[in-house]
């Protein structure tokens, strides 16, 4: 659709390749900088449409991000279980929301995605899914002593990735085959004390 001077406005939702021109810059651009300095206009403008037209393909930015990671679940899925439950509680239910993710029918896919972008060599968006988008508001809640937060939830996304790989990718026995309760009850003191434990961090 364009204007009376010629020049490109409002939705232009026939054209085949706009939804890919922006997923390709939203991928370039949250590998650059990570999702909170990534803005909808800055990525409008690298694929060269309007920022309206970012929002009438994929809604918010974190609908955005989801679809540039070809994740097929919202991360809300998991953030709102992890906002609802008090600090000592984190651990467990941060390790029961991702492994329930994980093994329901979408997680076949989900896999798939972080197989993929792990194997690109740029791990730039796997960092940033995990740090920005879901331990974001865990790093500050757990920022105590002020200052360790990032370090905090650093160690808890080696242990979710970690789970992950030995779970779902080479799949070692009994991980593999253990329920989503006795995981999340052996796992989730470690990622509890990652988040909220005494830790020789320095920072």
């Amino acid at each position: 659709m364009t204007s009376g001077n010629g020049h490109r406005s409002g939705r232009r939702p026939g054209h085949s390749g706009t939804r890919e021109a922006i997923l390709d810059a939203a991928r370039v651009r949250f590998a650059q900088v990570g999702f909170d300095r990534a803005s909808i206009r800055s990525i409008a403008t690298a694929a060269s449409v309007d920022p309206a037209l970012v929002h009438h393909y994929f809604g918010t930015k974190q609908q955005l991000f989801t679809a540039a990671l070809e994740f097929p679940v919202d991360p809300d899925v998991i953030l709102t279980q992890i906002a609802a439950v008090p600090l000592e509680q984190l651990g467990e239910t941060i390790v029961r929301a991702v492994l329930t993710v994980w093994d329901s029918p979408a997680g076949v896919q989900a896999v798939a995605a972080f197989r993929t972008l792990i194997g690109s060599g740029d791990p730039a968006l796997v960092r940033t899914f995990l740090l920005d988008v879901v331990l974001k508001d865990v790093r500050t809640r757990v920022d105590s002593p002020p200052g360790s937060g990032d370090k905090r939830a650093v160690l808890a996304a080696s242990q979710l990735a970690g789970l992950l790989v030995t779970r779902k990718i080479i799949q070692i026995e009994p991980i593999a085959s253990m329920s989503i309760a006795e995981l999340a009850v052996s796992v989730g003191p470690t990622v509890q004390r990652y988040l909220t434990g005494d830790l020789p961090i320095s920072y």
